[in-house]
C-alpha cells in the first residue's frame, strides 16, 4: 500500500490502483494519521481533530468504528494491508516508510540530492482536500516550505520560477533562483529588474534590505560573473537589429523540426541569429542550450570525427573516456531535452552531418540548430537561408531609409562609434548607397560603421567605390555577396597600420582564440595588448571573457591568405607550436599543488590550441616537440578525465619512452587488453612518476603484486628526490591495496600520511584521494557517520573544481556506506547518481562500483531478478579482461547469495568457490571470509558448513573484521540451517573445530571432498 499527501490525500495499492475510502471522517482520519508519519496519535487527539466541539454521542466508539472502516477499505483493496493501521497504549498509528509514503520519499530524495525527482512527487498543494483543517496547518506550512526550498535548488524554467515568485514575492531563495535562470537565459536586464522589485517590496512591507547573498548575486549578474550556467551561450553585447521576423520563423522551425540549418555567406549573421534563437528558446529545453563552436576544427586534423566529439564533450563539460565507438552513444545518452547549436560547420560539413545524424537518431529529446555555408544534407533537415538585411532605395527619404534594417544596423553602430551621429537629410543618400553597395551584409556594415568617425559616410562611400571597382573581376567562382565581404575585409585591412596588419594576420593561426600573452609570443612582439584593443575597436577581433581574443571566421580565413602570400604562414604556425609546448610545460608543475584549481580552467580554454599544435608537430615530423607536449599534458588530461583524448595523442609518438609510460596507464584506465604488454615495454625506462602512474592506473585491473612492486619502487625514488607529492601519491595508491587486503592498520596509516602531505601541498586532487581512503577505513571499522561525512566532503570538493570523475567515485562510496548501514533507499539514490555520472564521464571502475551498489540494494530490498541481472553483467565484463578485476570476488559472492535465495544452492556454491580462489589471488583475507560464509550457506553438508562458519568467525575476531548489522541476516540464515541439521551440540562441536583452521585450511577440506 502506498500513500500520498503531496496533493490530495490518496492511497494506492502496490499495483497502482486507487483505494476507495468512503466517508469524509474516515478520509480525515487517514490524513491525520499521515500527518504524524508513523508515530502513534492518542485517541483523544484524533477525536478533537475530527469532531472538535461537535462531539458524537460515543466519541471513543465512533472513532473505533472509523478506524475499522479505514482498515476494511485497505483490506478490500489489498488483502493483508489492514494491519497497516496499528493500535496500542499510545494510540493509533499508520505504518509507513519511504517506499510507501510520498512525504518520507520526498525527504529522502532531497537528502540524496535528487531534487528534480523529489519535486516530481508533488501533485498539487499538500493535503489539498484538507487544507482548511487545523490539524494539518503546521504540516502543510512545513511541507510547502520544503517544496519551495527544493524549487530553489532545482533547474526549473524561467516561466515556472517566475510563477513561483509571483506567488511568494518576498522569498529570497526563489528570487535568487529566478534571477539566475533569467541571467542564464540571456535576460540580464530582467534579472536585475527582479532584484529591484524585491528590494522595493522588502522596504515597503518590512523595512528591510535584501540579504548580503542576494546583493552579491546582483553584483555577479552586473559583472556577468555568475558561475555554473546551464547554457554556455555568450551574452550579447549589442542589440540584434532587423531580425525579429527571422527569429520568429526560426523558433517556429525549431518547434516543428529537430534539425534546422542556417545557411548563407560569411558575414551575413548566421551565428548571431543562431545565438539569439537559442537564447529565446532556452525555456523550452530542460537540459539547456549548448553552443559547440567548430571553427577551430579543420579538415587537416588527425581525426575530424574525434575532434568533433571532443568539441561536443568540452561544450557539455563531459569527459571523453571510454572506447572510441561508444563515445557518440554516450553523448546521445546524456542529451536529455537539449538544443545543440553547431556553429561554423562548413569546413567539416560531411563529418558534422554524420555525427548529427547519429545523435538525433539516438536522442529523441535533442534538437540541433546548425550554421553553415551549405546544408548538412540530412533527411528532415529544414534549411533556412539567412538573407541580408533589407536595403533602402537610392532615392528614399530619411523616414523610408530609417525603416530598412540595413540602415538601422549601420546607423546604430555608427552612433556608438561616433557620438552624435544620426541619420539626417544631408547623409541619407550616402547611407542608402553604402547599404546597397555592401548588399546589407551585417558584418560589412558593422566594419564600415567603425570608420565613420575617421572618414565620414561620404568618405566611406568613395573608398568603397574604388575597392569594389578593383575587385569586380576577382573571385569569379564565389557568390557576389562573398566577393563583397572579401572586399570589405580587404578594405578594412588597408586602413590598418603595419603593426596592426602584422598582429592581425598572425592571430589567425590560433584555434578558438588566445590570450594576449599567446598573441605576443606568436606575433613576435613583446606587448600587443594596445594593438589588440585597437583591433577590437575595429570589430576585427572579438574579446572573450575579457582575457582572450579571437578572430571572426571570415577575418581569420582572410588573414591566413595574407600570411601565405607573405610567406609567413609556416613561421607563424611554428611559433604557435613552440609557444603552446612551452605553456604546457610551464603549467605541468603547477598542476601538482596549490595552483591546480587555477591552472586547470586556463588549460581548458586552450584545448583547441594544444590539439592544433600537436597536429602540426606530428605532421611536420617534429616528434621531439610532440613528445614534450603530450608528456606535459599527460597529468592534465587525467585530472580532466580525458582518457581517450590522451591515449589518441600519446599514440602519435609511439617511440617515446616518456609517452610510453603515460600510454600504458591510460590503456589500463580504458580497459584495453594489451595494457600489460605496453606496461612491460616501458617499465624499465620509466622514471618515478611513470612507475607510480602505471601502478596507480593498473590497480583496478587485478595484478596487485606487480602494481604494489611498482609503487614501492616509485616511493624509494620519490623519497630520495625529496618529492613530497610523489610520496603522498604512492601512499594514497598503497592505501587502496591495503583496502583490498582489509589491512586496517596499513590503510589507516597510509591514508593519514597521504592526506597530511596533500593538505600541506594544497593539492585538491590528492586530498580527495586520501580522504576517500580515509572514509573507506571509517566504513570498515563501523564508523559509518564519519565515512558518510568524508565522502560527502569529497563530493562537494570535487564538484567545486569540476573533477566530475571524482564526484562519481565519492557518490559510489556513499552508496556502499549506505549498503553497510542497511539504508537501501539511500544507497539506490547514490548508486543511480553515481552510475549516471560515471557513464557520462566514461569512468569504468567507478561505474562498476555504482552498479555493485545498485545490485546490493536490489538484492537486499528483495528484487532478486534485478540483482541477478546487474551482477551477471558485472561478472561477464570482468571475465572479458585478461586479468581479474578487483570487484570480481565481491560480485561472485553476492550473486552466489542470490542463487541460494532463488533455490539454486549448487549454482551459488560454484560462484562462492570461484570467489575464494580470486580472493586468494588478491591476498584478500576478508574476501576469503565472505566466500567461505557463502559456501557454508550453499553446501549440503551442514557439518562442514558449521566448520567453515567457525573458521570465519575466528578469523574475523582475530583480524577485527567488522560485520555490519545489515550483513548478519545471511549469516543468521545459514547458521540456523546448520544448527537445525546438527542440533545445538553438534553445531557447537563443528564450529569449534573450524575455529582452529585458517581460511586456506578450511578451503582445503572442500577441495578434498
Amino acid at each position: 500500500m502506498r500513500f500520498g499527501v503531496l496533493g490530495p490525500v490518496t492511497a494506492w495499492t502496490d499495483a497502482g490502483t486507487p483505494v476507495v475510502i468512503q466517508g469524509l471522517k474516515v478520509r480525515a482520519l487517514l490524513a491525520d494519521l499521515l500527518v504524524h508519519e508513523g508515530r502513534p496519535v492518542p485517541a483523544d487527539r484524533l477525536i478533537d481533530h475530527l469532531w472538535g466541539s461537535e462531539l458524537p454521542g460515543n466519541p471513543s466508539g465512533t472513532l473505533s468504528a472509523k478506524v475499522s472502516q479505514l482498515r476494511r477499505a485497505f483490506e478490500d483493496a489489498e488483502p493483508g494491508s489492514r494491519s497497516l493501521v496499528q493500535s496500542g497504549p499510545a494510540g493509533y498509528a499508520l505504518a509507513v516508510s519511504g517506499a510507501s509514503y510520498d512525504v518520507l520519499r520526498f525527504r529522502e530524495l532531497l537528502d540524496a540530492g535528487a531534487v528534480d525527482e523529489a519535486l516530481a512527487l508533488w501533485r498539487g498543494p499538500a493535503y489539498a482536500d484538507f487544507a482548511d483543517e487545523a490539524f494539518v496547518e503546521t504540516t502543510v506550512a512545513r511541507l510547502t516550505d520544503q517544496r519551495l526550498g527544493a524549487c530553489e535548488r532545482a533547474e526549473l524554467s524561467v516561466t515556472d520560477l517566475s510563477e513561483l515568485v509571483r506567488e511568494h514575492p518576498l522569498r529570497e531563495g526563489l528570487r535568487a533562483a529566478q534571477m539566475k535562470a533569467l541571467y542564464r537565459a540571456g535576460r540580464q536586464s530582467e534579472a536585475l529588474e527582479s532584484f529591484d522589485e524585491l528590494r522595493e517590496l522588502l522596504l515597503e512591507d518590512l523595512g528591510l534590505d535584501p540579504s548580503p547573498s542576494l546583493v552579491a548575486l546582483q553584483q555577479s549578474i552586473l559583472t556577468q560573473d555568475l558561475p555554473h550556467a546551464r547554457s554556455n551561450l555568450p551574452a550579447q553585447m549589442t542589440e540584434l537589429i532587423g531580425r525579429s521576423d527571422a527569429l520568429t520563423d526560426i523558433q517556429s522551425c525549431l518547434t516543428s523540426s529537430r534539425l534546422v540549418t542556417l545557411t548563407g555567406p560569411g558575414g551575413v549573421g548566421k551565428t548571431r541569429l543562431a545565438l539569439a534563437a537559442g537564447t529565446s528558446s532556452a525555456d523550452r529545453f530542460a537540459d539547456g542550450v549548448v553552443l559547440v563552436e567548430l571553427a577551430a576544427i579543420t579538415p587537416d586534423a588527425l581525426s575530424v570525427a574525434n575532434a568533433l566529439t571532443d568539441a561536443v564533450q568540452a561544450a557539455l563539460d563531459l569527459r571523453d573516456t571510454g572506447e572510441t565507438g561508444a563515445v557518440v552513444d554516450r553523448l546521445a545518452a546524456v542529451m536529455g531535452s537539449r538544443l545543440l547549436v553547431f556553429d561554423n560547420c562548413e569546413q567539416v560539413v560531411e563529418e558534422v552531418a554524420v555525427l548529427t545524424d547519429r545523435l538525433l537518431a539516438a536522442a529523441p529529446g535533442l534538437r540541433v540548430l546548425a550554421t553553415s555555408r551549405e546544408p548538412l544534407g540530412l533527411a528532415g533537415e529544414v534549411v533556412w537561408s539567412v538573407p541580408p538585411l533589407s536595403v533602402p532605395p537610392l532615392t528614399a527619404g530619411v523616414e523610408a531609409v530609417g525603416e530598412c534594417s540595413a540602415a538601422q544596423l549601420f546607423v546604430t553602430r555608427a552612433a556608438a562609434a561616433a557620438r552624435g551621429f544620426s541619420l539626417t537629410e544631408e547623409i541619407v543618400a550616402d547611407v542608402a548607397v553604402l547599404c546597397r553597395r555592401l548588399d546589407g551584409i551585417p558584418l560589412a556594415l558593422e566594419l564600415a560603421a567603425t570608420r565613420v568617425r575617421a572618414l565620414g559616410v561620404r568618405g566611406l562611400v568613395a573608398r568603397l567605390d574604388d575597392r569594389f571597382r578593383l575587385l569586380a573581376t576577382g573571385h569569379r567562382g564565389a557568390a557576389p555577396r562573398q566577393q563583397t565581404l572579401h572586399a570589405m575585409i580587404d578594405w578594412s585591412w588597408e586602413l590598418l597600420d603595419g603593426t596592426e596588419q602584422s598582429v592581425l594576420q598572425r592571430l589567425a593561426v590560433h584555434a578558438d582564440g588566445c590570450t594576449a600573452e599567446a598573441a605576443a609570443a606568436v606575433c613576435g612582439e613583446d606587448d600587443v595588448l594596445d594593438v589588440l584593443v585597437r583591433l577590437v575597436d575595429r570589430s576585427l577581433v572579438v574579446p572573450v571573457d575579457g582575457t582572450r581574443f579571437r578572430l571572426l571566421e571570415s577575418v581569420a580565413a582572410y588573414c591566413v591568405d595574407k600570411l601565405r602570400a607573405a610567406d609567413e604562414l609556416e613561421s607563424s604556425r611554428q611559433r604557435h607550436l613552440e609557444y603552446y609546448v612551452s605553456l604546457a610545460e610551464a603549467a605541468r608543475p603547477e598542476l601538482f599543488g596549490a595552483e591546480q584549481s587555477r591552472w586547470l580552467p586556463l588549460l581548458d580554454e586552450d584545448t583547441a590550441n594544444f590539439r592544433v599544435a600537436l597536429d602540426r608537430a606530428v605532421t611536420t615530423g617534429q616528434l621531439d616537440l610532440a613528445e614534450r607536449l603530450v608528456d606535459a599534458l599527460g597529468w592534465y588530461w587525467f585530472l580532466r578525465g580525458r582518457h581517450l583524448e590522451a591515449l589518441r595523442s600519446l599514440e602519435a609518438v609511439p617511440g617515446s619512452a616518456r609517452a610510453g609510460a603515460w600510454r600504458a596507464g591510460y590503456m589500463y584506465l580504458l580497459g584495453q587488453p594489451d595494457a600489460a604488454a605496453e606496461r612491460d615495454r616501458w617499465i624499465d625506462t620509466a622514471d618515478a612518476m611513470g612507475l607510480w602512474w602505471i601502478g596507480h592506473a593498473a590497480s583496478d585491473a587485478g595484478d596487485l603484486p606487480t602494481c604494489l612492486s611498482l609503487l614501492e619502487a616509485a616511493l624509494k625514488r620519490f623519497e630520495a628526490d625529496g618529492n613530497q607529492w610523489g610520496v603522498g601519491a604512492v601512499l594514497a595508491a598503497r592505501a587502496k591495496h591495503a583496502h583490498v587486503r582489509a589491512d586496517l592498520p596499513a590503510l589507516y596509516d597510509d591514508a593519514c600520511q597521504s592526506i597530511a602531505i596533500f593538505r600541506a601541498l594544497g593539492d585538491r586532487w590528492g586530498v580527495l584521494q586520501a580522504t576517500g581512503w580515509f572514509g573507506a577505513h571509517a566504513e570498515l571499522v563501523g564508523d559509518f557517520d564519519e565515512a558518510e561525512r568524508l565522502h560527502l566532503e569529497g563530493v562537494e570538493a570535487a564538484e567545486e573544481i569540476g573533477m566530475w570523475p571524482e564526484v562519481a567515485g565519492a557518490l559510489g562510496m556513499l552508496g556502499w556506506t549506505s549498503i553497510r548501514q542497511g539504508h537501501y533507499e539511500s544507497a539506490h539514490m547514490y548508486g543511480e547518481r553515481a552510475v549516471r555520472l560515471a557513464t557520462e564521464q566514461g569512468q569504468r571502475s567507478t561505474q562498476a562500483l555504482a552498479e555493485i551498489v545498485l545490485a546490493f540494494a536490489a538484492r537486499r530490498s528483495g528484487n532478486l531478478d534485478e540483482a541477478s541481472t546487474r551482477l551477471q553483467e558485472l561478472i561477464d565484463a570482468a571475465r572479458r579482461q585478461k586479468e581479474a578485476v578487483l570487484y570480481l570476488t565481491l560480485v561472485l559472492d553476492e550473486l552466489g547469495v542470490v542463487k541460494e535465495l532463488q533455490g539454486r544452492p549448487a549454482d551459488g556454491l560454484e560462484l562462492h568457490l570461484e570467489a575464494f580462489r580470486v580472493s586468494e589471488e588478491f591476498e584478500s583475507l576478508r574476501g576469503m571470509c565472505w566466500a567461505l560464509e557463502g559456501v557454508a550457506a550453499c553446501h549440503p553438508d551442514k557439518r562442514l558448513a558449521a566448520v567453515l562458519q567457525g573458521c570465519v568467525a575466528a578469523t574475523r575476531a582475530t583480524e577485527n573484521y567488522l560485520m555490519a548489522a545489515s550483513e548478519t541476516e545471511d549469516l543468521d540464515r545459514a547458521v540456523a540451517a546448520a544448527t537445525a541439521a546438527l542440533g545445538e551440540a553438534g553445531y557447537e562441536a563443528a564450529h569449534a573445530r573450524g575455529a582452529e583452521l585458517s581460511p586456506a585450511e578450511a578451503y582445503a577440506l572442500l577441495v578434498r571432498q
